[in-house]
């Protein structure tokens, strides 16, 4: 059976669990505060929108079931399909946002969707959260009020990969070939100024590989590198692109362990069929999402002993589901944080949970109580500063587990910081946008 006939089986088989899933959805008391829950269940990235869903909503539910909600504000949500798709995620966004008194913010997971409402949301006043992905240049706080590009963004994940390597070659890239193979998409092309800008400075060469959505045929694309032979790979990838790359690498025969992949093409769903094949293949991780800590032993007890959990129990751990948990728990401490300063056990408005976004302080021993205090490290916004403290670390699959194969990494703001100004700075101008004053 050919790898073009399995991957669409696997669509086939994600669009059919999609569609047997019950929508999510709990019913809403006038003292609950509504969270709405974008997800692709079905389509080309259904592998990973799957488990990331799944740990959206598991931790809601935790926090309902173990805490009683946010100070005794339980929480609402509801689930909308959009199969990654910007169209279906605009309709999603616009019959939620307004639901409940006021939507507490929208996890879109999707470049592409935030893109598509983030102009919206500077009319309507919902908060976009999208922890490592989306607008890079909305980490400026100053231009983007209601985006919150928390934890990081795919121009950290770019020159953080690119330090690993300098560290690999001795600290300097003067004189390689780096290649970009990329899903061509708003997704996949948002590293490319980064590296770019980084290239300049460096003196190393950029190789630009888009690959067509939904990324199933990549043979021309690896027998080009093998011809070009750059001396490492940065893989942006999803869903069912990912290991029909992985494979194409190896049957090219290139090094595995030059190959750097984005963190939503580090899961475990990418790699585990493939095992050894994929032995030596690099991601980055969000943090250190790959950690397992308290939350995911509470969300067991509470949960999932008591038949309540979202998906399979094996899930629990998976790297993509942990990072459902982690966007879901920003999003109810910016609640938590909003109720400290407008009320406690009082609903929030979407307005009050902006400024909770804003201001929130996860310090090491807040997110210890959490049970993240393994997975995240402190983190901090401001008016200004919308993304926080941008940890990461890189992972290796060792043909059965993924291993800790670096320190913690920060972004270099050399190049970062800059272009974060420049591409807001061009947005403000663009939608006539005056940006206001952090002073």
């Amino acid at each position: 059976m050919s790898l073009k006939t399995l991957a669409r089986g696997a669509l086939s088989l994600a669009a059919l669990a999609g569609a047997l899933l019950p929508v999510a959805v709990q019913a809403q008391a006038a003292n609950e505060q509504f969270i709405p829950l974008l997800v692709y269940r079905t389509g080309q990235f259904a592998p990973l929108g799957m488990p990331w869903a799944d740990g959206k909503q598991d931790y809601l539910k935790l926090v309902n079931a173990r805490d009683g909600g946010v100070n005794g504000v339980k929480l609402a949500f509801e689930e909308c399909e959009t199969a990654y798709d910007a169209a279906k995620g605009v309709e999603c966004y616009e019959r939620l946002k307004g639901k409940g008194g006021g939507a507490s913010g929208f996890d879109t997971q999707s470049t592409g969707i935030t893109f598509a409402v983030t102009d919206k949301a500077f009319v309507d006043k919902v908060v976009v959260e999208t922890p490592g992905y989306g607008l890079s240049q909305s980490a400026d706080g100053t231009v983007f009020e209601w985006n919150f590009p928390l934890l990081g963004t795919y121009w950290t994940a770019a020159d953080v990969m690119l330090q690993d390597i300098a560290k690999k070659e001795k600290g300097s890239l003067k004189g390689k070939k780096i290649a970009l193979v990329y899903h061509d998409s708003p997704y996949g092309k948002e590293p490319i100024p980064l590296i770019q800008k980084r290239a300049a400075a460096e003196g190393f060469e950029v190789l630009l590989y888009p690959v067509t959505p939904p990324g199933v045929e990549q043979k021309s694309t690896w027998l080009q590198i093998r011809q070009q032979r750059p001396d490492y790979v940065l893989f942006w990838s999803a869903g069912v692109m990912t290991p029909a790359g992985i494979r194409e690498a190896q049957a090219s025969g290139y090094p595995r362990e030059k190959i750097y992949a984005i963190w939503w093409a580090g899961s475990d769903h990418d790699v585990k069929d493939i095992g050894a094949g994929a032995k030596g293949y690099n991601a980055i991780t969000l943090h250190n999402s790959s950690a397992k800590d308290k939350v995911h032993d509470e969300l067991k007890k509470f949960v999932y002993d008591k038949g309540q959990g979202t998906g399979p129990a094996t899930g629990l751990g998976a790297i993509a589901h942990t990072r459902g948990m982690m966007i879901s728990m920003l999003q109810v401490e910016a609640i938590r944080t909003a109720q400290e300063k407008f009320g406690k056990g009082k609903v929030m408005t979407p307005e009050q949970v902006r400024w909770g976004f804003e201001n929130l302080n996860l310090t090491a021993d807040r997110l210890k109580a959490l049970g993240f205090g393994e997975v995240m490290r402190p983190v901090q916004t401001s008016c200004a500063n919308h993304m926080g403290t941008d940890w990461a670390r890189i992972v290796q699959w060792d043909g059965a587990k993924w291993n800790l194969a670096s320190d913690w990494y920060q972004s270099d703001k050399t190049h970062i910081d800059p272009l974060v100004k420049e591409y807001a700075a061009k947005y403000a101008k663009d939608k006539n946008l005056k940006p206001r004053s952090c002073g």
